[in-house]
């Protein structure tokens, strides 16, 4: 059974679930032909859907616990494959208290569901000690009326609380959370769209965001999502990625991946996998 820590020099990885989510491979891909994926059926469930995971990862790195990303949020209903995130905490024995910033690689509903908790009117911050970091772009993009309307949808009640909360810091290009984990601009999935790269002790890491939602996606980089925004830059963007993580051997942690989502891009038989940990 996969671990669901991972090691990089100094920093440690823990990977948490919030559930998952399961889509008709043909509307997730909408410009992908059924037929292209004769062959690759091992990328996708039993019943031939995509599958995926609703990744928390923990950074632990030089005294400080960096959340990534929240998942969906608590359940509408009990049936729902989602809202486990507090209970991974538990179930860890950490408490949300001792995460002291949270970055959100991008604003989409399934990345920012934790952030804050409604009781009376009122928004309380689920990491009452973290301060929570986006993209300046992302930011100016989820206040975008039409953006919010078609794209953003949760926006006004799980990101913008965080302003008057005054908890919320923008950041710009690649920009340092401690001496080992800076933000890394990986646009296209959305315009502000970001990563984390993770360099300690002569090891690297990418916590992926959105780049990548399948494994099938890491040799065919130009299969783009209906969710992806700029189609053209989300493609340039996956290439450069998956080339970088190939030459160099990075170890990745991919939010949408089985979990834990922890791997390398690796190349078989002449073709660019994903080998799992």
């Amino acid at each position: 059974m996969p671990s669901n820590e991972l090691t990089i020099g100094n920093v440690k990885i823990t990977s948490l679930s919030d559930g998952h989510l399961e889509f008709d491979v043909c509307n997730f891909f909408p410009d992908v032909p059924k037929e292209n994926w004769v062959g690759l059926e091992s990328h996708l469930s039993p019943v031939g859907n995509l599958n995926m995971n609703l990744a928390c990862y923990l950074i632990r790195s030089e005294g400080h616990i960096i959340a990534v990303d929240t998942g969906m949020g608590p359940k509408g209903t009990p049936d729902l494959a989602w809202g486990e995130l507090l209970n991974e905490f538990d179930s860890h024995g950490i408490r949300p208290e001792e995460v002291d910033m949270v970055v959100l690689t991008h604003a989409h509903l399934d990345h920012i569901g934790w952030n804050l908790v409604s009781r009376d009117g009122k928004y309380t911050p689920t990491f009452p000690n973290a301060t929570y970091y986006m993209s300046t772009k992302e930011w100016e993009d989820c206040h975008n009326p039409e953006l919010v309307e078609t794209r953003f949808a949760k926006a006004p009640e799980s990101l913008w609380p965080l302003e008057e909360l005054g908890i919320i810091q923008l950041v710009d290009g690649e920009h340092p959370l401690t001496g080992e984990v800076r933000t890394l601009p990986t646009p296209g999935h959305t315009l502000g769209h970001i990563s984390l790269v993770i360099s300690s002790e002569g090891a690297d890491g990418l916590v992926l965001g959105d780049a990548l939602h399948n494994t099938a996606q890491i040799e065919n980089t130009d299969w783009v999502s209906f969710a992806d925004m700029d189609p053209e830059q989300t493609r340039a963007t996956r290439r450069n990625l998956m080339e970088w993580c190939e030459r160099e051997g990075i170890s990745v942690a991919a939010v949408h991946m089985a979990a834990p989502g922890f791997g390398k891009i690796v190349r078989m038989d002449g073709r660019r996998n994903w080998q799992a940990f």
